[in-house]
């Protein structure tokens, strides 16, 4: 007997919402449309909260990653209960495979074998929170910030041309004390940085006074490309560099606007200038402008489940849904059918992006169009590594930012890694968890740019099963810590639909949430129009503030 037939019915069977995944997407529409009111059935097949969200042990990362890299073929349940079969067409759901050239490597099975349940790694990584972003808002808006703790991120690097890792400086205190800066670099950058805050002060108090000019950027510029407000402003490549691509996050070659494809106006520029202005400093116990959750980024994911379940929501792990109920009549979604052979009812159903209807019906073709037609906005190469020492001797959990060409010529997109240490608990103390992420056109591309910025931190060993000393030493003296395991893999990149049928998104390729949190909030809007996103209400049934906080020292 399986695990899911061995389940109770569950009771109520008709609801308000299913939702079948507890990625940090479908988590969060949980939450707040429980908040709202509505009644709201939140199932998974994994025995683990997140999804593609969540934070795994070697061996968990290792299977889902295998196992959603090979499509699945439609699997009937002959067994049903409490429906009349007869009033339903009966849809079977396939998973289609959202990851590609999977590649798994162990390089020090001994080391690891003992401890490869003692990590949490993210299986979206590497991402951080700006300290001043909507996301922080959100979760001390929502209550969610009660199960969740933070930490702060050490530093940020950028690297040159030459493979030399700079630091990012967040203040103007920062400026003044960073050695690797020239006395006229560092003028130039507190004068650019001081017209900054002069334009967004007087955009906050303008009142159309023509005084105020002078302080402000003109439209003109806002509305050229960042790149060319930086030349204007005279600062050389290596401040431009660190502003574009360590601090607004740009993601592809500004220079070259024949390969890039997301040109950073001035506007964007300043206002992502301005977050991370704000996030420095915003938490007493925060050294800069990033923070990252103790466990991992899967906390997030449970941390709603929780806030959903104060509210009502009903939780069930381990249960596959196999079928969709379609309406013989009208076509439209009426519920599904569950491993267990039960069938529930709902007015709305939100999707894992996994799913898909492979051979429709004609006349029910339009219904399940948005699960078979999904827009992928390309693709992200994301690397995992595990690592017995710090890239940065006396640090533990930073920021490197590759930008284009600085690794080698072809290299047309930012290449961002983030080490996090034990202290964290995502690993066992002395060990290292460094995420790589890159977006790409193909799985070619993506592999390549892995490799070379994997190749410029890690000493790789020649081969699998190859116990050897945790660090080396290159020409230049500098330590290059030796890797113990390591997981790369090419992600698509897929957007939530709304329809009869709606889906959530993959993990994107920012290190924020700032753009999958509007993509959740549309996707809420959209189901329920008159619903507010995480309404303000006092839960006295909680007896912690809401509105705080946990960031350790």
């Amino acid at each position: 007997m399986s695990e899911a037939s061995s389940y109770p019915p569950i009771e109520p069977n008709t609801f308000d919402l299913i939702i079948i995944g507890t990625g940090l997407p479908g988590s969060l529409i949980a939450a707040t449309a429980s908040a709202v009111g509505k009644t709201v059935l939140h199932l998974d097949p994994n025995p683990f909260y997140g999804s593609h969200f969540a934070s795994l042990t070697i061996p968990e990362l290792t299977s889902f990653l295998n196992s959603h890299s090979t499509a699945s073929q439609p699997q009937s349940s002959t067994t049903t209960t409490n429906s009349n079969t007869s009033d339903y067409t009966i849809l079977d759901l396939a998973s289609s495979p959202l990851y590609a050239d999977v590649e798994i490597s162990s390089y020090a099975p001994e080391t690891l074998s003992e401890r490869s349940r003692s990590f949490n790694i993210d299986l979206g990584g590497p991402r951080v929170f700006f300290c001043a972003d909507k996301a922080i808002d959100l979760i001390v808006k929502s209550g969610a910030g009660q199960y969740l703790e933070f930490k702060s991120i050490d530093a940020s690097f950028v690297c040159d041309e030459n493979g030399r890792l700079w630091n990012v400086p967040d203040s103007r205190a920062a400026i003044f004390k960073d050695k690797t800066l020239g006395l006229t670099e560092k003028n130039q950058l507190m004068r650019f940085f001081k017209l900054v805050q002069q334009h967004l002060e007087v955009s906050d108090h303008d009142n159309g006074n023509e005084g105020t000019q002078d302080s402000r950027i003109s439209e003109e510029d806002l509305g050229s490309p960042f790149v060319e407000f930086l030349k204007k402003m005279r600062l050389p490549p290596k401040i431009q560099s660190i502003i574009l691509y360590a601090i607004a996050m740009a993601d592809y070659d500004q220079n070259n606007l024949e390969v890039c494809k997301d040109v950073l106006k001035t506007k964007g520029g300043i206002d992502r200038l301005a977050l991370y202005n704000k996030s420095v400093g915003r938490f007493p116990n925060a050294s800069g402008a990033l923070i990252y959750p103790i466990y991992g980024h899967g906390e997030l994911s449970q941390a709603f489940c929780r806030r959903a379940a104060v509210k009502g929501c009903l939780y069930v792990l381990r249960m596959p849904v196999l079928s969709l109920l379609m309406g013989k009549e009208s076509g439209r979604y009426k519920g599904v059918r569950l491993a267990s052979g039960q069938d529930l009812f709902s007015d709305q159903l939100v999707l894992d992006p996994t799913f898909t209807v492979p051979s429709p019906p004609d006349s029910l073709r339009k219904s399940v169009e948005g699960l078979n037609l999904r827009d992928v906005k390309g693709k992200v190469a994301r690397g995992i590594c595990v690592i017995a020492s710090s890239l940065k001797p006396n640090m533990s959990n930073f920021l490197v930012v590759y930008p284009p060409r600085s690794l080698y010529p072809e290299q047309n997109t930012s290449i961002r890694a983030v080490q996090i240490g034990g202290g964290l608990a995502v690993c066992p103390s002395g060990m290292f968890v460094l995420y790589f992420s890159a977006l790409c056109d193909d799985a070619e591309r993506g592999k390549n740019l892995l490799r070379a910025a994997m190749s410029a931190l890690l000493k790789i060993p020649d081969s699998e099963n190859a116990e050897s000393s945790s660090e080396v030493q290159n020409e230049n003296a500098e330590v290059k810590p030796t890797l113990l395991w390591s997981a790369t893999f090419i992600q698509e990149l897929i957007t939530g639909e709304f329809g009869y049928i709606s889906s959530t998104p993959m993990p994107d390729g920012n290190l924020h949430y700032s753009d999958l949190l509007d993509a959740t909030m549309k996707l809420f809007h959209e189901m329920y129009p008159d619903g507010e996103f995480f309404p303000e209400t006092a839960s006295p049934e909680d007896g912690e503030d809401e509105g705080e906080l946990s960031l350790e020292s």
